[in-house]
C-alpha cells in the first residue's frame, strides 16, 4: 500500500450518489479521499466522483472502497492509488468472503479479455488493500447492506483488532459508525493493541472538537463523510483541525 499514514490525520469520505458542496475547495486541507458507498454505488458514478476530485486537486491521494465487485474494474482501478476491500468482521459471510471472491473472479474474467494488451494483473494486485471492518450502527445502510445485525463491545472490538493485526494481517482496522458519532469507547478499546495497522474512525464527525477527542483516544485518522456534503462550512472546521495537528 503506497500510502504514507504518518502525514494523514482527516480523511474525506465522498459517497458517489450524493451531490458534491458547490465549492469542492473545501478538500484543500483534508489529506486523503475515499470515494465509496453502500446503495446505488456504481462503477460509472465512481469514476465520475474520482475524476471530479482530480480535476481540482491531481495530488491528492484516492482510494476506492467498493461495497460489491459491480464497483471495481481496472479503470478504477487504474485511476485511484488504493482499492480498500472491506472485510466486514461483524457482517454476513458475503462481507466477510464472498465479496472477495466475486471481486476477484470479475477481475479475472477481465484479464482474460485483455489478453495480448499492455495489462499486467500485478499492478492491480498491488493497489488491492485488505481492511478490517467493524460496522456499529445497526441502524445505518451500510449495517443493512453488510448483514450487521449487531454492533459489537469493547471486548470483541478489540479481539477484531487483534485478527486484524495479527491474524490477518490487514494493514487498516476500521471503525465505523456510520451517520451517527459513537465516542471514543471503541478507540480507545482497539488502539493499545496496534502497533502496525493503522486505526480508522469514521462517523458522525462535524466539528474540531469530535475529530480531536477521536485522535487523541488513539485514533490514526478520522474520516469525515456527511458533512462534505450536507454541510460544507462543518467540513471547513474539521480539516483545520487536520492542518493543525
Amino acid at each position: 500500500m503506497d500510502l504514507d499514514w504518518a502525514d494523514i490525520t482527516h480523511i474525506t469520505k465522498i459517497d458517489p450518489v450524493k451531490a458534491f458542496p458547490a465549492d469542492i475547495e473545501v478538500l484543500e486541507y483534508t489529506d486523503l479521499v475515499i470515494v465509496g458507498g453502500s446503495d446505488g454505488v456504481t462503477e460509472t458514478n465512481t469514476l465520475e466522483a474520482i475524476r471530479r476530485v482530480k480535476e481540482s486537486f491531481p495530488k491528492l491521494q484516492i482510494v476506492q472502497e467498493p461495497y460489491t465487485s459491480t464497483q471495481v474494474s481496472i479503470e478504477t482501478i487504474a485511476t485511484v492509488d488504493v482499492v480498500g476491500v472491506p472485510a466486514i468482521f461483524n457482517g454476513d459471510r458475503d462481507h466477510f468472503v464472498g465479496k472477495h471472491l466475486e471481486m476477484f473472479s470479475q477481475l479475472g474474467s477481465d484479464f482474460e479479455e485483455l489478453q495480448g494488451q499492455d495489462a499486467s494483473i500485478s499492478v492491480v494486485v498491488d493497489k488491492l488493500v485488505a481492511v478490517g471492518y467493524v460496522i456499529q450502527n445497526t441502524d445505518s445502510k451500510a449495517a443493512t447492506v453488510s448483514g450487521v445485525d449487531e454492533s459489537l463491545s469493547a471486548e470483541q472490538i478489540r479481539g477484531a483488532a487483534l485478527a486484524t493485526e495479527i491474524f490477518y494481517g490487514f494493514p487498516v482496522f476500521y471503525v465505523e459508525y456510520s451517520g451517527m458519532f459513537g465516542g471514543t469507547a471503541d478507540i480507545e478499546a482497539a488502539a493499545p493493541y496496534l502497533e502496525d495497522t493503522v486505526l480508522l474512525y469514521g462517523g458522525g464527525i462535524s466539528s474540531a472538537h469530535q475529530a480531536s477527542e477521536v485522535l487523541l483516544a488513539g485514533a490514526d485518522a478520522v474520516v469525515v463523510g456527511d458533512c462534505f456534503h450536507d454541510d460544507p462550512d462543518a467540513f471547513a472546521q474539521t480539516t483545520r483541525l487536520s492542518s493543525a495537528q
